[in-house]
């Protein structure tokens, strides 16, 4: 266990539940077990993030070790209330079932049972299954209009050879010799205030109480083997730079029976060539000559559903912006599109022809231009 919880997630004592969630991800990429192979350093970096994550992640265990600095001797025991109980003093404190708190503190000190049943704070448990992230690039056309992608991944799944009981097939599940079922090892020391004991999770089976006679030869008695996974992803339209995705169940398996973890897959979507995105809307330019904007006229511009026409009128500036209704991306869950901003750039010739010339002079004469004293031509 980590000598600090908090500060081996990167975050402060008074994070919010979605903090500590959004903290464990980033940390847990970065230290996975699949990206430092035969690092032990970042395996046991792993592991303190795991441990982290499980008690600032439960509420009871985060409010016992924000008080009192542990989580009860490693049993899993939830957090109760402080010494003062509120106004209900000592008489606050329940000591039963899996409140943890006081009644753990008592267990620890004095050996009492505190009325409550030990098996049910065993930590050997059904264990749901890690979270874990992955990364996929698409087009923008894709984070437009949706897709379907396939990805493979690797990781830790369900033992199929044993079906997650860790044991060889055809041998059967015994109790635990070393804490003899009761998933806990408890020790007694002297001390000036008389015998005190203390538990700690059983290490031979995991805090079960039991365990295989013979060991899975294909999982060696973890319930868990690594699988390399192919997952179709339906990402639906809208989704933009950095959206991500939550595959229910796609994750790490679950140990001993326990659920699978999920899948967030996070999505980087290529540029366009053609068009800029502003949430749901879509910005492009089109060049029309300068005569078109002085005149007026009809031009084609390119928007996510293909070429479509647009008029100008006569006397168009440079940078005017027309509104194409409903022709951007729709909403992530929505109906309703965004517009399509066509922003005019008006072309100026740079070379003329020599007729092309005379009729700019012809025309700078009738609006009454000394094209000679600009020294234009």
């Amino acid at each position: 266990m980590p000598k600090d919880l908090y500060e081996a997630l990167g975050i402060a004592k008074g994070a919010t539940d979605q903090e500590i969630k959004n903290a464990y991800r980033k940390q847990a990429l970065k230290y996975h077990p699949d990206k430092h192979k035969g690092e032990k350093e970042a395996e046991e970096k792993f592991k303190e993030i795991n441990q982290a994550y499980e008690v600032l992640s439960d509420k009871s265990k985060r409010q016992q070790y924000d008080t009192f600095g542990s989580t009860g001797g490693g049993h899993g025991g939830g957090g109760g209330g402080g010494f003062g109980g509120g106004a209900q003093g000592f008489g606050g404190f329940d000591f039963g079932g899996d409140q943890g708190g006081f009644a753990d503190i008592f267990e620890t000190f004095f050996g009492g049972q505190s009325g409550s049943s030990r098996s049910s704070r065993k930590s050997g448990g059904a264990m749901r299954g890690n979270d874990i992230e992955a990364s996929i690039k698409i087009s923008f056309e894709d984070a437009v209009f949706g897709c379907e992608k396939e990805l493979e991944i690797s990781k830790p799944d369900t033992c199929g050879h044993c079906k997650g009981n860790g044991a060889e097939p055809g041998t059967p599940i015994v109790t635990c010799k070393q804490c003899r079922g009761s998933g806990e090892i408890r020790t007694v020391r002297n001390t000036i205030l008389g015998q005190m004991s203390s538990a700690h999770v059983c290490d031979e089976c995991n805090g079960s109480g039991k365990m295989a006679e013979k060991k899975c030869t294909t999982c060696h008695g973890s319930t868990r083997v690594r699988v390399k996974d192919r997952v179709k992803v339906k990402i639906p339209a809208g989704v933009d730079n950095g959206s991500t995705i939550r595959v229910s169940g796609k994750g790490e398996g679950g140990a001993r029976g326990g659920a699978s973890g999920d899948l967030y897959i996070n999505l980087a979507v290529e540029a366009s060539k053609k068009f800029v995105r502003d949430g749901t809307d879509i910005h492009s330019e089109v060049e029309v000559a300068l005569v078109q904007a002085v005149l007026g006229s009809e031009i084609d511009v390119d928007t996510l559903d293909g070429m479509q026409t647009i008029r100008i009128p006569a006397g168009t500036q440079d940078g005017k912006v027309f509104k194409l209704s409903e022709k951007g991306v729709v909403r992530v869950g929505g109906s309703v599109r965004g517009n399509h901003l066509v922003k005019i750039k008006i072309k100026v010739p740079e070379k003329l022809s020599k007729r092309e010339k005379e009729l700019y002079i012809e025309l700078a004469k009738e609006s009454g231009i000394d094209v000679k004293k600009g020294g234009w031509w």
